[in-house]
């Protein structure tokens, strides 16, 4: 997501704060997650961001509706890709790799009454991605395992198209591609909330020159020690992470 961003915004300043002492989120309450959110969204304003993108498709479905209802700043939410994914499927069965908060989420079942007349979506919780992320291993063979259990059952159901509807599985992708074929589709969101976010900041007038250069800046509510090295990995550049001043 964040790569997308930068892509897209060359000359903004982007703040990133990786909530990695409370990860994952898919087995969080709404309530916790929902403080979270806001108590993350508040160190942000802290520092004077013009806009928040909430990076998180379980803290989309559980708080975006709370943060928008304190802040008055664009928030960009997040939502699985479903749309782009119905249009591309040529068998007519698309799966969704997500946590089993974003599918039993409103927004979801939003995407699911709206889309699953014209194909068959079929959702598959993911339990253990996120960690296998977190830590670091984008390619072992216990993450081609867990993928392996969740993808067969998509695949042997002739879905042609997968979504992945979790910021951390783009990072991945590869690894998905490998397992399910030439012949299918993985789809994420990243490029479009991207765009959202170039529009939002256009049409309120805030967007920096784009012929300067942005920096970035990351916090972690875990160990900076640990996470640093993680960060790094995943943005593919080093990475200076300072800690979170949230309890």
């Amino acid at each position: 997501m964040l790569q997308e961003i930068r892509r897209a915004l060359p000359g903004e300043h982007l703040l990133y704060v990786a909530d990695s002492a409370h990860a994952p989120y898919g087995d969080k309450s709404q309530q916790f997650i929902e403080a979270r959110s806001i108590a993350i969204s508040e160190f942000l304003l802290s520092q004077n961001v013009k806009a928040i993108v909430v990076a998180c498709n379980t803290a989309t479905g559980a708080a975006v509706t709370t943060l928008r209802s304190h802040f008055t700043m664009p928030i960009i939410a997040m939502e699985p890709a479903v749309k782009p994914a119905a249009a591309h499927s040529r068998t007519g069965v698309i799966g969704v790799l997500a946590t089993h908060r974003t599918l039993a989420s409103a927004n979801f079942v939003r995407l699911f009454a709206r889309y699953g007349n014209e194909v068959q979506i079929v959702g598959q919780a993911c339990p253990g991605l996120v960690e296998q992320v977190e830590a670091g291993d984008l390619s072992g063979a216990k993450t081609r395992l867990l993928l392996e259990r969740y993808l067969l059952p998509l695949l042997e159901q002739n879905a042609d198209t997968i979504v992945l509807g979790c910021t951390h599985y783009p990072f991945l992708a590869s690894l998905i591609q490998d397992i399910a074929g030439a012949g299918v589709a993985v789809i994420d969101s990243a490029a479009a909330v991207a765009r959202q976010l170039q529009r939002r900041l256009e049409v309120a007038n805030l967007l920096a020159d784009a012929t300067k250069i942005g920096t970035e800046c990351f916090w972690t509510s875990g160990s900076t020690e640990k996470v640093q090295p993680l960060i790094s990995q995943l943005w593919q550049a080093e990475a200076n992470v300072s800690a979170l001043p949230l309890s």
